[in-house]
């Protein structure tokens, strides 16, 4: 099986998990906490290497940090499914449609157009990739959302998630590079660690659902 054709079966299978977490409480019980372990694991792995024997208390404050972030956002995801307001839902799916397209538009802008690279840090990000990203996620959101959300600034609204989610795939791409790793583990075939492929989605949902303050 190619790269390719294993990232296709992979994400089918989430999107699987993803709409069955949605109608069934035990399902989303057990993808939550089974998510917060190896998020946590992938996290640790990259940040102890990095900080050396006499920079422990550094990892120590950052783990405790990471649970706090982590926790909020396992909590903020099981109340919204579980809410009886639909908004809520919309609004989750909303800032994860944007993440997701920022992904898939970055991937395929900076494969077609090639062009300058954005940072050192990862090499396959491109200027073309992330005018992309911002394309995509714009064309994606209106397509899908344009009946369901009306609130100003809209339109600047995916344009910060977007830059986040762009950013926490860059933050993570940094960390990997610091420990010299490919990816931040192989439980995913053809994406590597959950971190590998929720990355932006993490940072995308806990900014937005701060900016959602401002809404």
């Amino acid at each position: 099986m190619s790269e390719l054709s294993k990232r296709i079966f992979t994400s089918f299978i989430l999107l699987i998990i993803f709409f069955l977490s949605i109608f069934n409480n035990y399902i989303l019980f057990f993808s939550i906490v089974f998510c917060f372990y190896q998020i946590y694991f992938e996290f640790y792995n990259l940040l102890k290497n990095i900080f050396s024997i006499k920079k422990k208390i550094k990892l120590f404050f950052s783990l405790i940090i990471l649970m706090f972030i982590l926790t909020y956002l396992i909590l903020f995801i099981w109340i919204t499914l579980n809410s009886s307001d639909n908004f809520d839902k919309i609004f989750l799916l909303f800032i994860v449609t944007i993440a997701i397209s920022t992904d898939i538009g970055g991937y395929v802008f900076g494969k077609i157009f090639k062009g300058k690279k954005l940072t050192k840090i990862s090499p396959k990000k491109t200027y073309s990739g992330m005018i992309g990203s911002f394309v995509t996620s714009l064309f994606v959101v209106y397509l899908i959302f344009q009946n369901y959300l009306y609130f100003d600034y809209l339109f600047l609204y995916i344009m910060i998630i977007s830059f986040v989610s762009q950013a926490g795939d860059i933050f993570i791409s940094y960390l990997k590079r610091k420990n010299n790793f490919k990816d931040t583990d192989n439980i995913l075939p053809g994406h590597g660690g959950l971190l590998d492929r929720f990355d932006g989605i993490i940072f995308a949902i806990l900014i937005g659902t701060f900016l959602r303050i401002f809404v």
